[in-house]
């Protein structure tokens, strides 16, 4: 038995996160009492409860289940999203109970797992979930906690008994994929994100590089062509270059060539030091998405897995929720909420739809990303033909200063810009000329999907 499994009760602070719910499914698969706490009753949250997971929304103690008030079988697990002040935190710290960091617990869960982990500032999800629906398809198999709900599963949470591997979303959020020990290492991208608590770039190089230091010996670090981070590699561990193409005169490992599309369907041949693999088929014709592609493929290489089960695993691949999904004929939504996830987005989007009207709604996520990057989101929204902008989602953070979507709305350079409440998106529709209506952010932006497809319907018809 491991620490990560000897408690009978496990209560999670932020349960509705999507890195939290998928531990909150794999105590609860292995026989435990499970409960927590979250803000709002999100559709995740509505899912735990359906498993049977009990879950309050008011932070106040006399919520907490008297069951999980015993601190000698009780382990607390809570997310960094869930500020320092919430009451039931510092109610379950001041009174001595084991109180671990999400990150902490996946890391006890995986360490003697070969731990196939993928960081990255954008591009994590989707390279993960191509990953396990890759290798859960094999005999190899594989155990998966997953930074987004798999469409092919239906779930974040995959579980194998017959395997070694994990597949794990490193998050680089507060550090915490510090807590993992890899097998094999994918850095999708090491770009300016979270700089409350980097505070630069350089900081946020520093903490990839220090990640790669914990791959095991023996393991691998694919790291994609480009990303300005220095490796610190153990001994015997191998290094590895990918890229969605290799440029002339560039020494690439892994990359796609003979890119094209055929039956609205993205296809390209793959290289790799032992070999290629011809018409790959994308089962989500995103343009980004060869670049995803390139990385996963190489892992389940690293990892066994035949030309064949590859070929099939990425052709099946149905997709994340909230990453590039269709709703009906003309809307399409995507966590994108960083500038360059919302280029990526955009880009994939005109590719796929050319010549369309684009009006993009943009939720920009924490006061302070907004602050920062507030340049670099207005020039990626610069390539959208119409542009709406909703308030500030605030997540973790109380408001900033001077801090609003206004910031943003001011440097895009669309002529067609606004911005606009909740209450007043659809009649705010009613006076802009689009083809199609692509929705973008991290916060709760999605809750506006129903009212947006019966919107969408009426007006465009099926």
């Amino acid at each position: 038995m491991t620490e990560s499994t000897k408690y009978d009760n496990y209560y999670f602070l932020g349960i509705g996160g999507i890195g939290m719910s998928a531990l909150a499914r794999y105590f609860k698969s292995k026989g435990a009492n499970v409960a927590g706490y979250d803000r709002t009753r999100s559709a995740l949250c509505k899912e735990l409860e359906k498993q049977g997971i009990q879950i309050t929304y008011s932070e106040t103690i006399d919520q907490i289940p008297l069951r999980y008030q015993n601190k000698a079988n009780t382990l607390v697990v809570f997310t960094p999203a869930v500020p320092k002040e919430n009451e039931q935190r510092t109610w379950f710290e001041s009174q001595g109970f084991e109180v671990y960091k999400r990150a902490q617990v996946l890391g006890l869960i995986t360490r003697n797992a070969k731990g196939l982990c993928v960081s990255g500032t954008h591009g994590k999800t989707t390279t993960c979930n191509m990953i396990a629906n890759i290798l859960f398809q094999t005999e190899k198999g594989c155990n998966a906690f997953l930074g987004g709900i798999s469409k092919n599963f239906n779930t974040n949470l995959l579980l194998s008994e017959k395997t070694d591997y994990t597949v794990i979303e490193a998050d680089e959020f507060d550090r915490s994929f510090h807590q993992l020990r890899p097998y094999i290492a994918v850095i999708t991208a090491a770009d300016a994100d979270h700089l409350d608590v980097y505070g630069t770039l350089d900081a946020v190089h520093e903490s990839f590089e220090h990640f790669t230091s914990l791959i095991q010996p023996g393991g691998a670090l694919l790291l994609k062509k480009g990303v300005e981070v220095h490796p610190r590699l153990q001994k015997a561990v191998r290094l590895f270059s990918y890229a969605a193409e290799k440029k002339e005169g560039e020494t690439v490992d892994y990359y796609a060539e003979n890119i094209h599309i055929e039956d609205n369907t993205i296809v390209f041949d793959f290289h790799s030091p032992v070999g290629q693999i011809q018409n790959v088929k994308l089962g989500v014709p995103v343009r980004i998405n060869v670049e995803n592609a390139v990385a996963a493929i190489a892992v389940c290489q690293l990892c066994g897995a035949s030309d064949e089960e590859i070929v099939k695993g990425i052709a099946t691949f149905s997709g994340t929720r909230r990453r590039f999904e269709k709703h009906g004929t003309h809307i399409i939504d995507d966590y994108a909420h960083h500038p360059a996830e919302l280029r990526a987005t955009i880009e994939s989007a005109q590719y796929l739809y050319g010549g369309k009207k684009i009006l993009g709604l943009f939720q920009p996520h924490l006061y302070s990303r907004t602050r920062d990057l507030a340049k670099e989101f207005a020039s990626s929204l610069s390539l959208l033909d119409d542009v709406l902008l909703l308030p500030i989602y605030p997540a973790r953070e109380l408001p900033i200063e001077g801090v609003s979507s206004g910031i943003i709305l001011d440097q895009i350079t669309t002529a067609k810009k606004a911005i606009v409440e909740k209450k007043d998106l659809l009649k705010e529709l009613d006076k802009h000329d689009f083809d199609l209506l692509l929705t973008i952010g991290a916060g709760d932006i999605d809750l506006l999907l129903p009212d947006l497809e019966r919107y969408m319907t009426a007006r465009f018809g099926k």
